[in-house]
């Protein structure tokens, strides 16, 4: 019977397959990357860009076409591009993160990229998988139904992206660089933007605001993207509302709210009604700040305008919520829920053949090479980790987590993450840095990754600790969405929150923001062969080692097995 059950899902994947590739589309680019300088906080700034532009160009593609994109490198930096939220199901090799499934293009070298969006509509969003250049190369994925296939909300009269972005004035390469060697937290960003406009909030008169202009009684479809590096958002539009209609683009049932959250690497779609009277409305962007750790205020702000609205009417100004408002972020990220009835949805697996118990957040590390200014309290660093283990990406061992595994080359990464921490002990504890004589703050370094059997289902606990601050984590798993079944504060108790699980309608995402000082379960089949990257989209506790990745096993077929890799695949 599980036979049969296997070849019926198949043979009707094959004839989903067969039918995609009658209208499927081939969506082609090429993405030159280039330092160009630009004006902002009244000085002139080099950045990293894609064509020219800040945000880089917005990918258009139908559910099932196949997307093309060729990558010349012409900056001075190694690059390599994810494309967020793509399932990338047996094209692993354009993926993207660096040394996990390709290793960088350098300078003046070359990369095409190349996978499909089968089984998938909404927003999603490329950037750069290298160091902080994500900052200024990123931009939107928009992927529209095929031709016939009407969206399951009512219709909207136009759509508009939202890109929510972070501005440094400095090279950001070099703001990295120098949290790296100095093992200190880095620079905090000078600015927060809006579709790359800063607006009229900070000291300069030059940056101009970003407007959309809209006409009343119409409605809009707001794509919108979190692209900052270490941000989470509230966003708000003066006397308006939203309806929430998709996240992470997957659709939702329709949700009524005045704010929309966005921790750092999701998206949402939501409709926007322009019924408020004809005049100006300041659309806000304002930080969510789950932790006591960042002291600018990075508020920033875009104009509605309504059609025949005055020039010179001033903008009336939304109730902002508190940059620490915990409860209203979690009751945006909790209260939404899956429409089953959506197109590729996808029910909960219920038989669970792997479970996992994760920790993770910030810790130290010894110094090596302590000398001035490169040392913390206790000859330490700042580090990360997840379950104790702080990852390390296998940069100068000749091949790719991924081609290591697909050519089975030894010496690059060990199978052996851990599926629960080495040690219990209260983990929302901020006063507990020591157990049974243990400093607990430090963890070691390596390159470890959990093997799953090819479409078995896994289960992840991931509880945020306390060691050295709580903070409100966005985990990132590339290759899969998976279903987020509960949430909550505190340590997780099984026998207290399993009767929370919701099985019936829970959200799918790609990215979920596990509560400060608290837990989230999510449950996902891995299905999809190869090498996949799991880390906080957090850019400063990437480098500092919270990630792991799956290798998950090839299956039983040449189509459900890691192809061979593409010829101009980058060397280490």
């Amino acid at each position: 019977m599980t036979r049969f059950v296997f070849s019926l899902s198949w043979s009707f994947a094959l004839l989903l397959l067969a039918s995609s590739l009658v209208s499927a589309a081939i969506v082609e680019h090429i993405f030159n990357v280039e330092d160009i300088t630009v004006q902002r906080l009244c000085r002139a700034q080099v950045i990293t860009a894609v064509n020219g532009a800040l945000p880089g160009p917005t990918l258009y593609a139908r559910e099932g076409d196949t997307v093309i994109i060729h990558l010349v490198n012409k900056s001075p930096y190694n690059i390599t591009i994810h494309w967020h939220g793509i399932i990338q199901f047996l094209s692993p090799w354009s993926d993207g993160p660096e040394y996990v499934t390709q290793c960088p293009i350098p300078s003046d070298g070359n990369y095409t990229y190349k996978f499909n969006t089968i089984g998938q509509e909404g927003t999603l969003w490329w950037h750069a998988h290298s160091s902080y250049l994500r900052a200024t190369v990123h931009g939107a994925i928009i992927i529209k139904p095929r031709l016939g296939h009407p969206y399951p909300f009512p219709r909207v009269y136009q759509e508009v992206s939202i890109l929510i972005g972070e501005w440094w004035s400095a090279n950001v390469v070099e703001v990295e660089r120098n949290a790296t060697d100095t093992g200190n937290a880095p620079q905090e960003s000078n600015a927060t933007s809006i579709n790359g406009f800063l607006g009229d909030l900070y000291n300069c008169t030059q940056d101009p605001i970003y407007k959309l202009r809209v006409k009343r009684g119409k409605t809009y479809l707001l794509r919108m993207i979190n692209a900052a590096l270490d941000e989470h958002h509230f966003f708000k539009i003066a006397n308006h509302s939203f309806t929430v209609v998709a996240l992470d683009a997957v659709y939702t049932d329709q949700y009524e709210t005045d704010v929309v959250v966005l921790s750092p690497g999701q998206t949402a779609d939501v409709l926007l009604k322009t019924n408020a009277a004809v005049g100006s409305y300041y659309m806000v962007a304002t930080p969510y700040r789950s932790a006591n750790v960042r002291s600018v205020n990075l508020t920033t702000r875009g104009i509605v305008v309504y059609d025949g609205a005055s020039e010179t009417q001033t903008p009336i100004m939304p109730i902002l919520p508190d940059s620490h408002d915990t409860p209203t972020a979690h009751k945006f990220y909790t209260n939404i829920t899956g429409l089953t009835s959506g197109r590729f949805w996808v029910p909960v697996p219920r038989k669970v053949d792997e479970q996992m118990f994760i920790t993770f957040g910030i810790g130290l590390e010894q110094c090596i090479n302590p000398g001035p200014g490169r040392c913390q309290a206790f000859n330490s660093r700042l580090s990360a980790n997840m379950n104790n283990e702080s990852f390390v990406l296998p940069e100068g061992r000749g091949a790719s987590l991924l081609e290591a595994f697909y050519k089975n080359i030894s010496g690059v990464y060990t199978k052996d993450f851990p599926d629960n921490p080495p040690f219990v002990f209260n983990y929302t504890d901020p006063n507990l840095l020591t157990l049974n004589g243990t400093a607990i703050a430090f963890a070691p370094k390596s390159t470890k990754v959990k093997t799953l059997k090819w479409n078995s289902t896994l289960e992840i606990v991931y509880q945020n600790t306390a060691i050295l601050g709580t903070e409100n984590h966005p985990i990132h798993i590339h290759g899969f969405n998976f279903h987020v079944l509960a949430q909550g504060f505190g340590n997780y108790n099984a026998t207290r929150d399993e009767p929370k699980f919701n099985f019936l309608n829970p959200q799918l995402r790609n990215t979920i923001a596990v509560p400060v000082g608290g837990w989230a379960v999510i449950r996902f089949q891995a299905n999809n062969p190869g090498v996949w990257f799991v880390h906080c989209h957090l850019e400063t506790h990437l480098p500092w080692g919270l990630a792991m990745a799956f290798e998950v096993e090839n299956g039983p077929t040449p189509e459900t097995s890691v192809p061979p890799p593409p010829a101009n695949l980058p060397k280490c």
